[in-house]
This record gives structure tokens, sequence and C-alpha cells, in this order.
């Protein structure tokens, strides 16, 4: 079977969609945002077309585009825009493929229903992005109780940030949880020095090896 992941975070502003990026150039994968909430500036989907270095046949369009910057359920009411969770499935593709969630993992997409949800349908291996500063621990502890409390597999956790060895060490015990590797903060960010940051920091071929 191809390759795949979910991409998610404890907290929007994470990091993940440059990680994203970075995990589709190390595959050769294409991306898929499923929603994207704000069209002003630069859309995800345009940062990994820009920083992921992959071809824009790689980059499935959104299943839903908002125009207000905000949790989808909250967007999606102000554009007058009904968003379907069902209606969600990774488009196929014979390539590995990278999707990303919207902020959190109990982030809204309707009044009815969180992210995570359509991640319980999928069953597609999760890699949880968290950030290395204060207040991580307590974010991504629970973020891995609310995947689990669902049985969504979890492929393990990304850290974004400064090397915090006691923070990753103690997450790592208590969540019971495999930590891929560290992405730091960078400056600048480039397409080169964001794949030079990936191969530094993580094994590629733990990424290669699995069986989705």
């Amino acid at each position: 079977m191809t390759r795949r992941f979910v991409v998610t975070g404890t907290d929007t502003n994470i990091g993940k969609t440059v990680f994203s990026a970075a995990l589709a150039d190390a595959l050769g994968a294409c991306y898929w945002k499923p929603v994207q909430s704000g069209l002003e500036g630069e859309t995800d989907s345009e940062t990994v077309l820009r920083l992921g270095r992959i071809p824009s046949s790689r980059v499935f369009r959104e299943a839903w585009r908002l125009r207000t910057p905000a949790s989808p359920h909250l967007a999606a009411r102000i554009d007058d825009v009904r968003i379907v969770p069902e209606a969600l499935s990774p488009p196929p593709t014979q390539f590995p493929l990278i999707i990303e969630g919207a902020g959190g993992v109990l982030v809204p997409l309707t009044e009815r229903q969180v992210f995570a949800d359509v991640f319980a349908r999928w069953q597609i291996p999760v890699i949880l992005c968290a950030r290395t500063g204060l207040g991580t621990i307590n974010h991504t502890l629970l973020s891995l109780e609310a995947l689990r409390c669902r049985s969504i597999p979890v492929f393990g956790v990304v850290f974004i940030g400064d090397e915090q060895a006691d923070t990753q060490g103690i997450i790592a015990e208590l969540g019971q949880v495999n930590c891929l590797g560290r992405l730091p903060l960078l400056d600048p960010l480039t397409p080169g020095t964001l794949a030079r940051a990936f191969h530094d920091h993580f094994d590629i071929s733990c990424f290669q090896k699995a069986s989705q």
C-alpha cells in the first residue's frame, strides 16, 4: 500500500505545514490540505508547493476553501458554506501522500465533528507536531490521549523548535510514543535550508518503511 500520513498538531501555528513540506520533499510525496481557512496571503498548499520542491500536479486541491481565517466550523458559517465531513476521502495516488489537518487534533470541522473524528474513519497513521517550548508537555499528552481514545494509529511525534531534551524525553516516556525527530526553527527558511535540516535531524528510512 502507498505510504500515507496525516500531519496534525497540538495547536495552530505549530509548524506542521513546514514539516509537511519537508516530508513531502523527502518522500517525493503528494500533499493534500482537506480544508483551508483563510485565503489571504499564501495558503498552506502554496507554502508546501514553494518549500517542498514538488510538482504542482502533486498538490491536490482542497475540498473546501474558506475565506475567513478561523476554525473551519466558524469560517464555514460566516462564508455560508456547509462542510460535510463524510465527504472527505484521501485522493488516490501512486505516490506517498501527506495529509495536513487544520490547527489541532480537536479543531471543529462542524458543530458536531472535529478533525479527529475524520482521522478515526481514515485510520491513516498520524504524525503529531509539537512545540518544544513551555506548555508543550500538557498539550502533547492531551493530544495523544484524544487520538488514542478514538483508536487512531499514532506514528510518532515531531518536535519543532530549540532542543529541549528533558521535555522531549518525558513526552516519549509518559506518552509511550515514538519521537521521530526535531525540526529547528530556520532563518532563513528556504527549500534548501529546510531540506538540509530534515536530512540532519530525521531518519528518512523510518518514514519509508511505514506500511501505509
